[in-house]
């Protein structure tokens, strides 16, 4: 399993429109494409304007192959609907790693 990891700077007043217009746009297209298994959203409440969001994947090969133009029309339809609201701060990639039980 591979974790996509992205933090954003958010306008605090529009954080709960930030996180509801992301599953309604971003995660119901991604969760469509093989290999999305979840995502969380994470939120401090002493940081009014940090969302972080944890996508898992089955693999990252699976992840890497969604088109690069299918990003690049949700991201448009995401960014018409909040403007210039928000900044995505980090983006990182992780993998699952297991240990057998001795």
């Amino acid at each position: 399993m591979v974790i996509e990891f992205l933090k954003f700077k958010v306008t605090p007043e529009l954080r709960e429109k930030f996180i509801q217009k992301d599953a309604e746009i971003w995660t119901t297209a991604i969760s469509r494409y093989p290999g999305f298994l979840s995502k969380e959203v994470w939120i401090d409440p002493n940081v009014p304007t940090e969302v972080v969001m944890i996508i898992r994947w089955a693999t990252r090969e699976q992840w890497k192959s969604i088109p690069t133009e299918q990003l690049d029309k949700i991201d448009a339809k995401f960014a018409q609907q909040m403007g210039k609201t928000y900044e995505l701060i980090q983006s990182s990639e992780y993998q699952v790693r297991k240990f057998p039980l001795s």
